[in-house]
């Protein structure tokens, strides 16, 4: 139901400055502001803290059960009321599933303005936040709202994990394949809503990718040979990679031909619509990234278009890459593809793009 036709409301999107995971502080700031807690070392149990700006934090509790423990909460990306708590609920869970483990718990997070959206609009997000969480087999528990200029929403989700099978950012290794598990253009799709170009058919493409439960994480995060995981959301695809380099200390070669896209993003590039998210995501990690020759504008804001509720980025023993992709698929994750690989370790970070 979309409550602001019924009740003469603003369109959810224009109720704010940004939207999804496009309204994450810029990268670069994001690392200033809490680099004096990131040297910190982590208290006895902490398995997984602020260090490598990893999906969530883990907590050891015994033996064979680790807490993980994660919150997410954005702005809207979109205007049906009960979409937009759909993907902000998702996109939420995804950490746990990033870090290997099984959510079991979700709190909520939301600010809504009441006096522009009905109470019927701001149920709906919250039925939308809900509807993902059973998806996922949790419930939400309680939260906290508040009254707010702009309105937002996301979750608090705990989950458990075998503490040997912790998945983190920082394992990558030399030769490992780099597996994407989602197609990209999100934030373009999201930049077109806002300006009413989005047809229906695009629309639904984009909700069936930021509907979908990052569930093969916990099955992969299992396997021998996976080395390192994270999703990929508002600092982009190179964001995301740079992190993974960092986190490892390794050079990634992405194949730009392998990366799947969202089939309407190049033609709303063709139109001049992408998110000012992207020109500031390339400013934080342009000094990292090099570029083909010719590889042209319309490529580099896909390259740094933020994502949201995005798939999650896995790199793997080159003779464990047929399985992960079975898994992806067998999950209904049919755009995962092998986008790149681990060229060099003990390097400084950087993705290299051909």
């Amino acid at each position: 139901m979309n409550s602001s036709n019924l009740f003469d409301e603003p369109p959810l999107t224009s109720l704010s400055r940004g939207g999804g995971c496009g309204c994450k502080i810029a990268p670069g700031l994001l690392s200033e502001l809490i680099s004096k807690f990131a040297l910190m070392p982590l208290p006895k149990d902490y398995l997984v803290g602020v260090n490598n700006f990893d999906d969530a934090a883990v907590y050891k509790l015994n033996d064979t059960q680790a807490l993980i423990a994660t919150t997410d909460f954005f702005m809207p990306i979109v205007n049906q009321p009960f979409d937009f708590g759909r993907i902000a609920a998702t996109n939420a869970i995804s950490d746990v599933y990033a870090m290997g483990g099984q959510p079991i718990l979700a709190l909520a997070i939301s600010g809504m303005p009441t006096a522009k959206i009905s109470k019927f609009t701001i149920q709906n997000i919250l039925e939308g936040g809900s509807s993902a969480c059973a998806d996922a087999g949790i419930a939400i528990a309680g939260g906290h709202s508040i009254d707010s200029a702009e309105p937002f929403y996301g979750l608090v989700v705990l989950g458990l994990v075998h503490p040997n099978d912790v998945c983190t950012n920082s394992g990558a290794k030399l030769n490992d394949i780099v597996v994407l598990g989602k197609p990209i253009g999100i934030g373009i799709m999201s930049a077109a809503i806002k300006k009413g170009r989005l047809s229906q058919q695009a629309y639904s493409e984009m909700i069936a990718v930021t509907t979908q439960l990052n569930t093969p994480g916990p099955k992969l995060a299992k396997l021998a040979g996976v080395h390192a995981m994270t999703d990929v959301t508002g600092f982009g695809l190179a964001g995301h990679l740079l992190e993974l380099a960092t986190a490892a200390r390794c050079e990634i070669q992405i194949d730009w031909n392998k990366v799947p896209i969202l089939p309407q993003a190049h033609s709303l590039l063709g139109e001049g619509i992408f998110t000012g998210a992207s020109r500031r995501n390339w400013e934080s990690c342009q000094d990292t990234v090099v570029l083909p020759n010719g590889f042209g504008d319309a490529n580099l804001t896909l390259l740094t278009d933020p994502q949201t509720s995005g798939g999650l980025l896995v790199c793997c023993d080159p003779f464990l890459v047929e399985k992960v992709l079975s898994i992806f698929n067998e999950n209904g994750f049919y755009h995962a593809s092998k986008i790149g690989k681990i060229v060099f370790s003990n390097s400084k970070p950087l993705i290299r793009v051909y």
